[in-house]
């Protein structure tokens, strides 16, 4: 392990933290909220501890794997500790607990909250909250490559241990260009977002505010009943559609504007699955509503596919109370909490792709007991072949995942929850979803949880986000060793 350009990059990323929390002071000065003087002095902090950070000394040397995770979980380690600062310091919240879990909910944009009143808090807090979302949607990280990094090979491994999905894509030769492209589709697509919301009727504040929700897939909002607020149709088939967008493959969208061929996205057999999933989804919750007495209608309709697609791409946004729905449908939700979006979006939980290679395995093995002499090798679309490897990482991962899972839920259930709500946190905190069910339902918050189980929680948000691997490779004793 080389410490010293650890230490440097580390430094570098926290300056990056710290310069971000100029635009909410900026806003609080320009508003005249009394937190402008809570956010100075994080930015002084931040700036403060970065600036030495990144003027370590080091000897030349690339970035290899397990600098790269290092670099990724501190990184992110670091941007929840100094993101919290303005919380703290300004009083939001009543303990740092609560404070660190806000932060680390908003950078993994898993949109859990522990605010119980959000329409009281200022703008700029507000903003703060979101903004979070936004910069953890693409990745800090991908963010720091992209601007500031000339790290050659050494950015790949860094955008591997960050980007979601088994595989990092290089869609250029220059990793720090393959950056760029994600951050500019991503912003692309942000500002198409906050364009028609306006449209719809929402202030420019409201419309950045819901479009870094949405397009990070993490779900803050500034009003206390979610979209649920807005009667509007049109916002909520905007953010429908934008939260679907954003549950896709980023590179993916390049594909498609580089061979200026929408069919791309119909070759891709994720994105089939994933748009499978979200329309059967949304089937079958409107025909149990309307069974169990819901009026028919483009109501039902948008009321059904909002919440699908909210917890498919595990945005966490919500229209409704579906901790009240009938049982078919909200137990359906439940399970789609562990599906995710496409591998390279901004979704969380297990993706669409690993869980496409799961059955695609399943039906070679299940081949393979009636003619046990064949050779049977896993295919997905147009990228040929899968590797043996990658099929036993994603069966490990899968595997991780469901432990983690069944492990949290005993230990959150210590805190006195029962054990659906104590399985519904964890699921919701795990695959960076947001709202649970029961007492972390969506009309419901996590601010009841004892200060043990705040921390647990935020830690299986920081490994849901990172996808496992990235964090528990800092465990082992072999990374740390020179």
């Amino acid at each position: 392990m080389r410490y010293r350009l650890v230490v440097r990059v580390l430094g570098k990323i926290i300056i990056l933290i710290g310069l971000a929390m100029v635009v909410p002071l900026l806003m609080a000065l320009y508003f005249q909220e009394e937190e402008w003087p809570a956010f100075a002095w994080s930015a002084g902090i931040a700036l403060a501890a970065g600036i030495p950070l990144s003027l370590c000394p080091y000897h030349n040397g690339e970035i290899r794997r397990r600098e790269g995770y290092a670099i990724v979980t501190l990184s992110w380690v670091a941007a929840a500790i100094f993101g919290s600062l303005p919380y703290f310091l300004a009083g939001t919240f009543p303990s740092f607990a609560d404070a660190l879990f806000e932060t680390v909910s908003g950078f993994t944009t898993t949109g859990a909250s522990v605010m119980t009143d959000i329409e009281s808090h200022s703008r700029s807090i507000l903003f703060w909250r979101s903004l979070t979302h936004w910069l953890g949607g693409m990745g800090i990280v991908v963010l720091f490559v992209a601007l500031l990094s000339q790290l050659g090979s050494g950015g790949l491994q860094m955008l591997q241990a960050e980007v979601p999905g088994p595989v990092a894509e290089k869609l250029k030769p220059r990793i720090q260009e393959t950056a760029k492209i994600l951050w500019l589709t991503y912003t692309a697509l942000s500002a198409a977002e906050v364009l028609l919301l306006m449209a719809a009727g929402l202030s420019l504040y409201e419309a950045v505010i819901h479009t870094f929700g949405t397009m990070a897939t993490g779900g803050f909002s500034s009003k206390n009943a979610s979209i649920g607020h807005y009667s509007s149709p049109m916002v909520q088939w905007v953010i429908i559609i934008f939260m679907f967008l954003a549950g896709i493959n980023f590179a993916l969208y390049y594909q498609v504007l580089r061979h200026r061929a929408p069919f791309y996205f119909w070759r891709n057999p994720e994105f089939k699955l994933y748009g499978g999933i979200i329309a059967a989804g949304t089937v079958i919750v409107a025909l149990d509503l309307f069974v169990t007495g819901y009026e028919p209608g483009e109501h039902l309709v948008r009321t059904a596919a909002f919440q699908v697609v909210s917890i498919v791409t595990t945005t966490g946004y919500a229209t409704a109370d579906f901790d009240a729905w009938p049982h078919l449908s909200r137990n359906l939700l439940f399970f789609l909490m562990f599906v995710g979006g496409c591998c390279g979006s901004t979704g969380g939980a297990i993706k669409v792709g690993r869980l496409l290679v799961l059955l695609k395995n399943g039906a070679a093995e299940i081949f393979r007991t009636i003619h046990p002499h064949a050779v049977v090798p896993v295919r997905l679309g147009n990228a040929g072949i899968i590797k043996e490897s990658l099929v036993l990482n994603i069966l490990q991962f899968i595997s991780l995942y469901l432990l983690l899972f069944g492990v949290g839920t005993i230990l959150v259930s210590l805190a006195g929850l029962r054990l659906e709500d104590a399985a519904s946190a964890v699921a919701a905190t795990l695959g960076n979803v947001g709202p649970g069910l029961g007492s972390v339902g969506p009309t419901q918050n996590y601010a009841h949880l004892p200060a043990a189980a705040k921390y647990l929680l935020s830690w299986l948000m920081l490994v849901g986000r990172l996808e496992i691997y990235t964090v528990l490779a800092l465990f082992l004793r072999a990374t740390w060793r020179k």
